[in-house]
């Protein structure tokens, strides 16, 4: 990578921090956009290069995977004033049904629980319930404080947004004891040793250690996968897609629709009892 692209890649990044982006994603955008500098090289930049860039990130990648660097690109192009090199993304047919083996069921949810209190991991079964029983974000975990459990309630500020996240009685009870046995006054309820957020990917490992003993497969044991659970049982229960969307802190309930994908399974049982099939015998003659 030459000075002027390294130049310009330092401007990119004050431009996104600026633009308030997250530092994930500023750094997502930015490795996105050194991938494109390295395959162009020493070559002229134009829209010819760029189409065949896509092309063979379609042989390597996931259309979402694609994508996503695609927009990477088109937001540099933007900020270098180049918006003639804009490219469209790959076309991606809506999925209406979940896949069976990437959805985590009630009763998985419940035998992770239990592994987890069998193992003596009380702050890990907490954890898992409370992310499942309010559909909280596992980046917004540091919300859930010691005041937040006194109130009910928690309030997240994050990305220029704030929202409430309701805590039900029952989780409170349970996490009041548990502050209680910890020491823990106020502040972070999920902390580690030294009183700091624990760290998603310490999450993420220490959810993956119950799957053997727990009979769930690791493809469905992940934190966002609880959030799509409490969807789920919430709009399985109440039918309203927008209440939903505002639990979850989504600004378009076209987002929440993803949330609610089902597995086909309920849509297959409702024709089965339709009755519209009919074996009919031909007789021989």
């Amino acid at each position: 990578m030459d000075s002027i692209a390294a130049a310009q890649l330092r401007d990119f990044e004050i431009y996104l921090r600026e633009g308030e982006r997250s530092i994930h994603t500023i750094s997502k955008y930015l490795r996105d956009i050194r991938v494109f500098l390295d395959y162009l090289g020493d070559r002229p930049l134009n829209k010819m290069e760029i189409l065949e860039w896509k092309t063979s990130l379609t042989e390597n990648y996931a259309p979402v995977s694609v994508n996503s660097m695609l927009a990477s690109l088109n937001s540099f192009m933007d900020f270098t004033g180049q918006p003639q090199y804009k490219i469209k993304p790959i076309k991606i047919q809506k999925e209406i049904f979940a896949k069976p083996d990437k959805m985590l069921s009630r009763e998985e949810y419940k035998r992770l629980v239990y592994m987890a209190e069998s193992k003596g991991n009380r702050r890990l079964s907490l954890l898992l319930q409370t992310i499942c029983a309010t559909g909280i974000r596992v980046s917004e975990l540091s919300y859930i404080t010691a005041e937040s459990v006194r109130d009910g309630r928690a309030v997240v500020d994050c990305k220029n947004k704030r929202r409430i996240i309701f805590l039900p009685q029952g989780l409170c009870r349970t996490l009041r004891s548990y502050l209680k046995t910890a020491g823990i006054k106020n502040g972070i309820v999920f902390r580690t040793k030294n009183g700091r957020p624990i760290n998603r990917s310490n999450i993420w490992r220490d959810m993956k250690s119950l799957c053997e003993s727990a009979g769930v497969e690791p493809g469905k044991v992940f934190p966002h996968n609880l959030r799509h659970l409490f969807a789920r049982t919430y709009y399985r229960m109440e039918k309203d897609i927008a209440k939903l969307a505002d639990l979850l802190g989504h600004s378009s309930v076209n987002t929440t629709r993803i949330y609610t994908m089902e597995n086909g399974r309920e849509h297959i049982r409702q024709l089965e009892r339709m009755g519209l099939f009919f074996a009919v015998n031909k007789k021989t003659t």
